[in-house]
C-alpha cells in the first residue's frame, strides 16, 4: 500500500489514503477522514510508482 497526503476538495483539510499500486488506474469514492464528504480518488500508477492523483469533489 502507498500512503499518499492531498488536499480535500472540500474543507481544505490535509488528508491522508492508503492507496493500492498493484492496478494501475483506478477512479473510486472515499470519504474524507475530517468533514465527512465523499471525494473521487483517481490514482494512476506506473512500475509501482504514483504519476497522477486527482481527488475531486463529488457534487450532490
Amino acid at each position: 500500500m502507498f500512503e499518499h497526503f492531498f488536499q480535500c476538495p472540500y474543507c481544505w483539510e490535509t488528508i491522508s489514503m492508503l492507496l493500492d499500486p498493484s492496478v494501475a488506474s483506478q477512479t473510486y469514492v472515499e470519504d474524507c477522514e475530517v468533514c465527512c464528504n465523499p471525494i473521487q480518488l483517481t490514482p494512476v500508477f506506473e512500475a509501482n510508482e504514483l504519476i497522477a492523483f486527482t481527488a475531486e469533489d463529488i457534487e450532490q
